[in-house]
């Protein structure tokens, strides 16, 4: 396929230093740090990322660690192959579609902890595809956690929120006296560095099965922490995990999502992330305008360009609510979603310089799983509502041989119930391990629906053992040959995939480059039915044309925190992209030397 007039000649979308050895590019500098280390002593893209993550849980806690989840995706040199490793969180045994009903806030309540999934997922990367061992890729996690870290402003900024303090636990130690670590204060947590020993020593294990005997006894604190009822709120509800939920978990090797833009190819997350089908289905639906045109009105933060992006995300978030869930429990129609004639059927109602109206409704992809079907029908329904999370990391590697991660990580919303693992010892004092607990359960239907499709429970109804929905969009673009060229993802809760959305679009129709691409201002819509939002810095005269054109706009609030790498497929010469919304890092290999 060939590129169309307005996107040839596109600049190569780095910029910056080149490197050779290797880039990481984390939400954190600390974090980023530990993979820079890792990659020195001959680990590859994987094994960076497993002590980022670990790394991350012990600096930006209140985003993710050990008691949440997440999705890893690898590109391999040697294959050409991307795999992604799902590391969602599941509903335990004991879940049930109406369990919400009835509980006050019950993203504070343990009935929201879902069984979590990123040991074994990093257990399983490393097993198939590291180089150096789980207790070698920890030791930076342990060092931080054991000597401590000096506070940064986005750590202090977090520290005292409401969550933090759900707990006298979490109060304590994030909100110590009432007020935030102080910026460049000295912050430790010696259980997370004992928990983290245990791992190390006895393997993932240690954190799944209860054994005693051996000292792995965070099994234990698991179970007994998402027992917690908050005590602040009338009628609150613990959760129902045992013992069992934790030993069967299993991390699941995925296929990504896989489709074209323009000629380059993308690889993004599939079931059950909603997010490799959501941001394709966008793309999709626009490939037919000359994204990127300035002379046909399509510039970057044009009114007619951000119209054309908010109507592809109304129409693709009103699938998204109807058709996407976990398809190992519902029948996701994910050959549908993309097939071409359907993507035209709903792409034709966006029209440059009109809003649709009213608010669109999901589409049918149902007959266009056959991929000979022609174009079918629309059928008006309902939205059902969901609880996204809003916080959440991503972090990018590239190694020296070519190996690529795209790895995004939460434990829900921010410090997930406010509670860390753990519990009463003999003498009633708190053992703790030193970690949050994930509130990942409210990302399911937060009350029992119906498909009014297919008449049965909504596909993203509580199950047991099922994953919820996610919006978790890690990605990469290839070249039309297949040559990776990119891998990317943001935290941020359903505004997720609209930060990978509009990067894709930024790299490939808007011809930026990388560091531009994620600093540009972006747009989001995470309904059929909710307002626009801007980041600061769109032109005024696009503000006005959209409310004109009928929306309702907000403005200000930032969205997402992409973190990037690239590769020159000629030269094999790396680069990063880290945003400053958040404590984006960039660290490129080999350092320079110090005189």
């Amino acid at each position: 396929m060939s590129l169309p007039s307005h996107a040839q000649g596109n600049p190569p979308p780095w910029s910056g230093k080149a490197f050779r050895q290797g880039v990481v590019a984390v939400a954190n500098p600390y974090a980023a740090e530990a993979g820079a280390q890792v990659l020195e002593d001959g680990g590859n893209a994987v094994d960076a990322a497993v002590a980022i993550a670990y790394a991350l849980n012990v600096v930006e806690p209140q985003s993710a660690g050990i008691g949440g989840g997440g999705f890893m995706m690898i590109h391999l040199a040697e294959t050409g192959e991307t795999v992604a490793i799902d590391s969602r969180e599941r509903a335990p045994a004991g879940a049930t579609p109406g369990m919400f009903v009835g509980v006050p806030n019950p993203s504070l309540q343990g009935v929201a902890v879902g069984v979590p999934g990123m040991v074994r997922g990093t257990e399983m990367a490393l097993e198939r595809y590291g180089n150096l061992s789980l207790a070698r890729n920890l030791q930076p996690a342990v060092r931080l956690a054991d000597d401590g870290f000096a506070a940064t402003p986005r750590y202090s900024e977090a520290s005292c929120s409401s969550r933090a303090r759900n707990s006298p636990e979490t109060e304590a130690y994030f909100c110590p006296g009432g007020a935030p670590p102080a910026v460049g204060s000295l912050v430790q947590n010696k259980p997370l560095a004992e928990t983290f020993r245990k791992i190390a020593t006895n393997g993932g294990d240690c954190f799944y099965v209860y054994m005693p005997e051996k000292g792995c006894d965070i099994a234990k604190g698991i179970v007994e922490g998402q027992k917690f009822n908050r005590p602040q709120a009338p009628n609150g509800k613990g959760g129902s995990m045992t013992f069992a939920d934790l030993e069967n978990y299993q991390a699941t090797l995925r296929t990504p999502v896989e489709s074209t833009y323009r000629g380059y190819k993308i690889r993004a997350m599939s079931s059950p992330s909603s997010g490799g089908l959501t941001v394709t289905q966008m793309l999709k639906m626009l490939e037919r305008l000359p994204i990127g045109d300035e002379s046909q009105g399509f510039g970057f933060g044009s009114t007619k360009t951000v119209n054309v992006m908010a109507d592809a995300m109304r129409l693709a978030f009103a699938d998204r609510s109807v058709w996407m869930g976990d398809s190992g429990f519902v029948p996701e129609p994910s050959r549908g979603l993309l097939h071409p004639n359907y993507v035209a059927l709903r792409g034709a109602a966006i029209v440059p310089g009109a809003r649709i109206t009213p608010n669109p409704s999901p589409g049918d992809p149902r007959p266009f799983e056959n991929p000979d079907v022609e174009a079918g029908t629309l059928i008006p329904t309902a939205e059902p509502v969901t609880g996204p999370g809003e916080t959440t990391t991503h972090f990018s590697v590239v190694d020296k041989w070519g190996n690529l991660v795209s790895y995004t990580n939460t434990i829900e919303s921010g410090h997930g119930i406010g509670v860390f693992a753990g519990y009463r010892d003999t003498d009633a004092s708190f053992r703790n391990f030193g970690f949050l607990l994930n509130n990942e359960l409210t990302d399911f239907n937060l009350t029992p629906t119906v498909n009014p499709y297919t008449g049965g429970p909504g596909f993203n109804d509580v199950q047991p053992g099922k994953r919820p929905r996610s919006s978790m969009t890690p990605t990469l673009i290839l070249t039309p040959d297949g040559k990776p060229l990119v891998a990317f993802g943001s935290p941020g809760g359903s505004t997720i995939i609209n930060s990978v959305f509009n990067v894709a679009l930024n790299l490939i129709d808007h011809k930026m480059t990388i560091q531009d691409a994620i600093d540009a201002p972006r747009v989001s819509v995470t309904s059929a039915a909710s307002s626009v939002s801007l980041e600061n810095g769109f032109p005024q005269d696009t503000v006005d044309g959209l409310r004109t054109l009928g929306y309702t706009v907000s403005t200000g609030a930032d969205i997402g925190s992409v973190q990037a790498v690239v590769v020159d497929p000629k030269t094999g010469k790396q680069y990063g992209g880290a945003d400053p919304r958040r404590e984006g890092t960039v660290i490129g290999l080999p350092r320079p030397r110090s005189s």
